[in-house]
């Protein structure tokens, strides 16, 4: 159990944010805190959070994938038919 909190509450260079943030939108706790009163979000205002975070990661993920490609390609050989 506490290699899998240590994997999920990880902040990745990549997309600065861990994967439980991608995921769920928020960060992980540990624990509970009861005397802590919060305001329950809207399900719409949750989804527009989610969505927004999952499409910055993606940008970000598919912007490093992009580059590595131009690094391998840079090494390729032209093959002539």
């Amino acid at each position: 159990m506490t290699a899998k909190f240590t994997l999920n509450s990880k902040i990745y260079s990549v997309t600065k944010m861990s994967l439980f943030m991608v995921n769920y939108s928020r960060e992980l706790r540990m624990g509970m805190d009861i005397r802590r009163k919060k305001k329950v979000e809207k399900v719409t205002e949750f989804v527009k959070r989610i969505k927004k975070v999952q499409e910055e990661t993606e940008a970000v993920l598919r912007k490093i994938q992009e580059k590595i490609k131009r690094q391998a390609d840079k090494r390729r050989k032209k093959v002539q038919k």
